[in-house]
């Protein structure tokens, strides 16, 4: 589709964060002509030069505070134990019917932590693209990375419907399909879908490399799909990941005692020979798989965007920030 598909939604967007995810955003505005004006602030010079050179933005800025200023959309693209402080910095700043909004995969700490800083008459969206890849840097977006994907909205109670309509058809135009819920649903729901699981693929990788009768040589040479799969999400950006469990603790907490309690029950099979026990258990989470791919959330072949591996020298990976 080309840029004129869409008019502009927002005169000046401004990009709080110029990694994987607000890379992706500014190629997807740009595929489909959604913000008159792009720019950006990044914590690294070097971050902000790139970004210049590869035309992710129109203009860099030194602090977040003078990136939002006559900003109408302002996106949160940093470790949600980031946002306070930027939320305090720009606050001051910001436009009166501006949409302030973010993409972290924790909500309810980050409504809690960014609210008060909100002035009134600007429009305050918690916002999640269940989207990502182990890259990050401003060179690892690329407009498709929504495509497909679901991004969820946390709009706290009273929030302007008509603001909720505009950031819904945002992300629409972007590739995704969107769904409203509750800040705290939505929290309970990434625990068991993307937190715990990056935390197994974490630990098994750090119990892999802390076997003294296994060389670290031989778990890479004879690494098979599924520690392949492992090592793929454990290379996730450490930062966001230890933000994300500080700032969702009592729904990972919940989701890993349940997990203790299946691992148990599997342990108890394995260990007094229960053949039919460990069968029931694989079938049924087996029909879990295969429901993911019948609702398009993966394809039989790999991760959507491993067709990408051709171009950018490598195969990607979800990690579902």
């Amino acid at each position: 589709m080309s840029p004129a598909a869409f008019a502009p939604m927002f005169e000046r967007v401004a990009l709080i964060g110029l990694g994987l995810i607000g890379s992706s955003l500014s190629h997807a505005m740009r595929r489909r002509g959604l913000a008159g004006h792009i720019v950006g602030h990044a914590r690294s010079q070097a971050t902000c030069d790139k970004a210049l050179e590869i035309g992710l933005i129109e203009q860099a800025y030194g602090s977040a505070r003078e990136a939002a200023v006559g900003a109408d959309l302002i996106i949160l693209c940093v470790p949600v134990g980031a946002c306070d402080a930027i939320a305090a910095e720009i606050g001051p700043v910001l436009t009166p019917g501006a949409i302030l909004t973010d993409v972290g995969s924790v909500k309810t700490a980050v409504a809690l932590a960014v609210q008060p800083h909100v002035p009134a008459g600007v429009h305050f969206i918690p916002g999640h693209p269940i989207a990502g890849t182990e890259h990050s840097g401003p060179e690892s977006g690329f407009a498709e990375l929504f495509d497909g994907r679901w991004t969820i909205l946390t709009p706290p109670s009273g929030t302007d419907a008509g603001a909720v309509a505009k950031l819904r058809a945002f992300w629409e135009a972007c590739g995704s399909a969107v769904e409203i819920m509750t800040a705290e649903h939505h929290d309970m729901v990434l625990a068991i879908t993307s937190h715990v699981p990056h935390l197994i693929a974490y630990n098994i990788v750090g119990t892999a490399d802390d076997l003294q009768s296994v060389t670290q040589a031989e778990v890479i040479k004879f690494s098979a799909g599924g520690f392949r799969d492992f090592t793929r999400i454990a290379a996730s950006d450490p930062v966001m990941w230890r933000d994300v469990f500080l700032n969702n603790k009592d729904a990972v907490l919940e989701m890993l005692a349940r997990f203790n309690e299946d691992l148990s029950r599997l342990q108890r099979a394995i260990r007094w020979g229960d053949g039919p026990a460990l069968e029931e258990f694989f079938t049924r989470t087996r029909a879990i798989r295969r429901g993911i791919l019948q609702a398009g959330q993966d394809t039989a072949g790999g991760e959507f965007y491993r067709a990408r591996a051709g171009k950018d020298g490598g195969e990607p990976g979800k990690s579902g920030q």
